[in-house]
This record gives structure tokens, C-alpha cells and sequence, in this order.
């Protein structure tokens, strides 16, 4: 068994590892953390929960001098949950192997004036994002002139349209000489392409665990779009929800659906992307304490967050795509634990259903609908989501293809 000392890392880290139960490297580990360390530049595509974050923290800590008092190792993430989920690990990390480096979290939003403060006292180690990252750096109060390792964690969400022009601009900031990570799930085209700044970067790719694979069940609810809250809503009851995720397309109907939900007595709260850093940090707390049952959010709230225990995750919006639905299936059979996936869906979209299903290579299974009964449909020789799908009239959007 290949240890994290045999791919080099000091022991004094790979004894902490041990003393929180982390024993041996997972397979995205073995695969990339000796050739971060050799200085590769490296794309690390691996699914979610799969131990992303250690790949790449624990060679970044060990090449930090605790004697520069410079900022060394820049982290850039897409989301505060994500950003400090990273912080954290890091600085636990540090502190477990009384290594004494300083690590600080810069995140839009936040407090600058306290963040400035924070930096007087010189962090090594810094996670945020690229807009309050530039910024800082335009003030005066980051200097990155001595950051030698780059880390794009979700980097297809920061090398999106929306994001693209800020980690540009924050890139510009650093040394020409430097090494440069990404790591996601997901790795589309459009973004390998727009990684035109990594010099010969090495593409590591660990597919998905088949145990993983055999420990989450995939199933679709056929259901009209009026009744997909109320059918949440029963399912969350009589599957005996412990720990669930609704994710949705948009912040509007989040907000809808958060109210019907709490009107009808279910414990839920939600991550919308305009809610206060303290309501998203409190929704967050009371979903991994078990205070509430269900946890709204859009795909780029739930992006990077970690939650044990996740035993339901809810598509009341389709994904927009096949690696979308991975995200969000991500969530939930993690670490050995199982997990369901279930899919509202109406007539008019059982054309995307038939598409994740090729796209994603799995089958989906028919759900009953929400009756006191937690045992799902027998599979069926013709998939009734096909047979709605043939009584559909016909719509330009049936051409229209999932987005790879």
C-alpha cells in the first residue's frame, strides 16, 4: 500500500494526516502529489469527494518557508463556501504538524478594512478570490511578487464567462516563473482551452470510483412543473430525509420554493447567491448539524461544498448539462456512504432526461410518486419518461443538445 511518506510527503504532515484517520493517499492523491512536488505543472480532473483539496494542499504547505513572511502559495476559488472550506483544512493542516504557517482567506464581500489587518501579519498561504485578490493587490496591501505555486480549485467555473476576465487579471499579478495546478470534477473543452497560461501542463484524470458509482441510485419522478415543490415536499417526508440538497436553476424560485417548503412545516433553508456571508455561513452550520433537512441552493452556491452525510440530493430544475448533474450528484454518496439522487421532472423535458442518460452513460429509475412508500418502481422494459416523451408534441428544443 502506497503511503503519503512514499510519495514524499514529510512526516510531520503525514502524521497529522494520521492522527484525523487519513491513512493512505486516495487515487487522485497517488496520481498528481509527486509531480506537484517535482514542480509539473498539472490539470487534475477528479470527481467530487474524492479528495481534490489534499492533492494538491499538502504539496503546497510543504513547499512554503516558513521563514519568508511573503505571501508563497495563492489559492483561487469560485465561492466564499468553498474558500474557506480550503482556508480551514489548510490552517488545521499547519497547526497539526506545527509547521507555523500563517493562512488568510480573502473573499469578496468580507470586511477589507479587517483584511488588511490580516495581512500586517505577513500569511503565507493565501485562499480568496480573484476579485478581492486584484483588488488587495491594487491597494497595496497584497504584494504576490514571491508566490511561486498557483491553485485554480473549480478552475472550469473560474475559466467561464463569467469569471474568466478576474482570474486573468489576478494571474497577471504573479511571477511569470511559477507553478500552476487546476483541479475540478469537470474539465470542459472551452476551459482546457482558456488554460492557455500553464506551460506543458500534465492532464490527470481518476474516473469515478465504480463502489462510488455502485453506492448512488439514480432515479426520475415524472411530475408537472406545478406540483414539483408539493412532490418535494412528500418525498422529504416519506423517504425520511435526513440530510438533502434541492438544487434549482435560478435565486427566484429558490426563494418560492424555500417559502412553500417552510409553510408546509419542512426544516429547510437555502444558499442563495445574494444572501449575507453570516445567513449562508448559519445555513450551512444547521445543515451539518441536522437542524434542518433540506438545503437549497443554485449550482454555483453548492460549488466545492463538503457536507458529510448527504443521504438525498433533489433536482427540482434539470441540470443545464451532463457535467452540471455530476456536480450536483457529487454531493451525496461520498466516502463509502450511499446516496439517492432523484430528478422531478415534466413532460416537456423528458427529452433531457434521455440525453443526461447517454451523456452521463447511467440508467434512470422510474420513482413512485410520493406515496408512503420508500421503495422504488421495478425497472420497467420501456422507461415511462420515453413513453411521455412520444405523447409530447414536438418542440424545436428536442434537436437541442446537452452541452458536453
Amino acid at each position: 500500500m502506497t503511503t503519503f511518506k512514499d510519495l514524499g510527503i514529510e512526516t510531520a504532515l503525514a502524521d497529522a494526516l494520521a492522527k484525523q484517520g487519513i491513512a493512505a493517499p486516495l487515487a487522485i492523491q497517488e496520481k498528481t502529489i509527486a509531480r506537484v512536488l517535482a514542480g509539473s505543472n498539472i490539470i487534475g480532473q477528479a470527481p467530487t469527494g474524492t479528495g481534490k483539496t489534499l492533492a494538491y494542499l499538502l504539496p503546497a504547505l510543504q513547499q512554503i518557508d516558513p521563514a519568508l513572511r511573503q505571501a508563497q502559495v495563492l489559492i483561487l476559488a469560485p465561492t466564499y463556501e468553498l474558500a474557506m472550506q480550503i482556508a480551514n483544512v489548510a490552517r488545521e493542516l499547519s497547526q497539526a504538524a506545527d509547521l507555523g504557517i500563517k493562512v488568510q482567506g480573502l473573499i469578496g464581500g468580507a470586511n477589507i478594512a479587517r483584511q488588511m489587518d490580516k495581512l500586517k501579519e505577513k500569511p503565507q498561504l493565501i485562499v480568496g478570490s480573484a476579485g478581492r485578490i486584484i483588488e488587495l493587490a491594487r491597494k497595496g496591501k497584497l504584494k504576490l511578487q514571491q508566490v511561486k505555486l498557483l491553485v485554480l480549485d473549480e478552475f472550469d467555473r473560474l475559466l467561464d464567462d463569467q469569471n474568466l476576465q478576474n482570474t486573468v487579471d489576478a494571474v497577471r499579478l504573479l511571477p511569470k516563473e511559477r507553478q500552476v495546478i487546476l483541479f475540478s470534477a469537470t474539465a470542459p473543452k472551452k476551459a482546457l482551452e482558456r488554460a492557455d497560461f500553464l506551460d506543458q501542463p500534465e492532464h490527470i484524470v481518476v474516473e469515478a470510483d465504480p463502489e462510488t458509482l455502485a453506492n448512488r441510485e439514480d432515479y426520475y419522478l415524472m411530475t408537472p412543473f406545478r406540483d414539483k415543490i408539493e412532490n418535494v415536499r412528500k418525498l422529504t417526508r416519506n423517504l425520511g430525509v435526513k440530510r438533502g440538497m434541492v438544487f434549482i436553476n435560478r435565486v427566484y424560485d429558490a426563494e418560492k420554493t424555500l417559502a412553500h417548503l417552510r409553510y408546509d412545516g419542512i426544516r429547510a433553508d437555502s444558499l442563495l447567491g445574494h444572501s449575507n456571508k453570516q445567513a449562508r455561513q448559519k445555513a450551512i452550520a444547521d445543515f451539518k448539524k441536522g437542524r434542518i433537512q433540506l438545503l437549497l441552493s443554485t449550482d454555483l452556491a453548492a460549488r466545492g461544498l463538503d457536507v458529510e452525510g448527504v443521504d438525498y440530493v433533489f433536482n427540482l430544475d434539470l441540470p443545464e448539462d451532463a457535467q452540471v448533474y455530476q456536480h450536483r450528484a457529487g454531493r451525496t454518496a461520498r466516502a463509502g456512504a450511499k446516496g439517492t439522487v432523484i430528478t422531478l421532472a415534466d413532460i416537456k423535458e423528458a427529452y433531457k432526461l434521455e440525453q443526461l442518460e447517454k451523456r452521463l452513460g447511467i440508467a434512470f429509475k422510474p420513482l413512485k410518486k410520493a406515496k408512503k412508500s420508500n421503495a422504488p418502481e421495478k425497472r420497467k422494459k420501456e422507461r415511462p419518461y420515453k413513453a411521455y416523451h412520444k405523447k409530447a408534441s414536438p418542440q424545436p428544443a428536442v434537436k437541442k443538445p446537452i452541452k458536453q
